[in-house]
């Protein structure tokens, strides 16, 4: 399955910012120092495990249930 990886990007920043746009851009930047970059990842990129499960693990220091 592809696009897992954005759509799990979205929901985090989606959740977390709760449609304020301030704190969709800072958490987008949070993502981005924790080693995931959101902008290289679409509908169509390949899954990766290991990027899965450090999702996982950022939504969950950062209070967000998937």
């Amino acid at each position: 399955m592809s696009g897992k990886i954005k759509k799990l990007i979205d929901e985090i920043v989606k959740k977390r910012a709760r449609g304020i746009e301030t704190i969709m851009v800072t958490t987008r930047t949070k993502l981005f120092m924790k080693g995931i970059n959101v902008d290289t990842y679409t509908d169509t990129s390949e899954d990766n495990v290991e990027v899965v499960d450090k999702l996982h693990k950022i939504a969950e220091e950062m209070g967000v249930q998937l």
